[in-house]
């Protein structure tokens, strides 16, 4: 027997209303189940100890501690590009967080929700530096990595369309593959997201300075977490604690003055942390679960510097990932 239900069977399942209450599985289980990448450095991978580590991986920290109030109970499940929808659908997650891009198609035709962006990306190409490439558009002829079912293998088509020029894609069936494909020569360049091509550069690169990412941006890939539709007060859930992260950098709430911030008047740290209480209460689980969850993960920017930033080995800028304040997207949706 598979072990997936068909995606039809899935669709059935969630037009039919037969999942149980997410929260109320979550609660009763004590565990959120999290579906994440099977390894990208700096958005979700294992540690030497085995300890999973990255951005998606403080959010999913960040929900089991305000829903269940500890950040460890969160079990965490490798999901591949074949079988990450299908593994939601289906019941076996809680929430897919593996730096999946919010569309049209998979918010409606898979019966899937994103509850917010939390990290603004392009697709790119890495290349050899001894090609000595400086565009995207000198790939005229050129072989290139890439992976199937996701939205780098539209894009790259469209890519070489726009460019009037030919590019023959060499389908792999993962990451490791791909990564494996390119270094030994069979690809004259690598394609996904640019973020993972820094984490891949590092991480997975013989030397990692005989690699260069070219400039180009060549789509628009907002990343976050995905529920199922049709449980509202989960999505929501899911929703506000991106928002709470979020929020917390705003109003320069940190995982090392959230205690003393609780003496605030401002109300909106005030609400934030449960010191007025409403917010709980609307979302159905207890109240301070704002406050839970900083003191685990910190604000979204201390996630984003800790697991990509300057000062981790990814090394990427805040760019489009900054606060809107800054000259950047990242903005939260009022907590009122």
């Amino acid at each position: 027997m598979p072990r997936f239900p068909t995606m039809l069977a899935c669709l059935l399942l969630f037009a039919t209303g037969a999942h149980a209450a997410t929260l109320d599985v979550v609660r009763s289980r004590g565990q959120l189940v999290c579906g994440v990448n099977t390894g990208v450095a700096g958005f979700s991978a294992p540690d030497p100890q085995g300890v999973y580590r990255g951005l998606d991986v403080d959010y999913c920290r960040a929900v089991a501690a305000a829903v269940l109030g500890d950040p460890a109970k969160v079990k965490y499940v490798p999901t591949t590009y074949q079988t990450r929808f299908v593994a939601l659908q289906s019941g076996e997650l809680d929430v897919l967080a593996r730096n999946v891009t919010l569309t049209l198609t998979r918010e409606t035709a898979l019966g899937l929700l994103g509850v917010g962006v939390d990290f603004y990306d392009g697709q790119g190409f890495m290349v050899p530096k001894a090609t000595k490439l400086t565009s995207a558009k000198q790939l005229d002829g050129a072989t290139v990595c890439v992976l199937p079912g996701s939205t780098t293998e539209l894009n790259l088509g469209d890519f070489a369309r726009r460019s009037n020029i030919k590019i023959q894609p060499v389908v792999l069936n993962s990451m490791d593959t791909m990564v494996d494909t390119y270094q030994s020569g069979r690809c004259d360049a690598m394609t996904t997201d640019a973020s993972q091509l820094a984490a891949l550069r590092v991480s997975a690169m013989r030397d990692p300075s005989a690699h260069v990412i070219l400039p180009e941006r060549i789509s628009k890939e907002p990343l976050g977490p995905f529920v199922r539709r049709g449980d509202e007060q989960w999505a929501a859930i899911a929703k506000y604690v991106l928002m709470g992260l979020i929020a917390a950098e705003e109003l320069g709430v940190t995982q090392a003055n959230v205690d003393a911030m609780r003496t605030s008047t401002d109300p909106d740290i005030r609400r934030l942390l449960g010191v007025e209480a409403g917010l709980g209460k609307a979302l159905g689980i207890e109240e301070g679960w704002g406050y839970r969850m900083i003191k685990a993960v910190g604000n979204y920017g201390e996630a984003f510097d800790r697991n990509l930033g300057r000062g981790s080995p990814i090394g990427l800028d805040r760019g489009l990932n900054d606060l809107w304040t800054r000259g950047g997207l990242m903005y939260a949706l009022p907590l009122r």
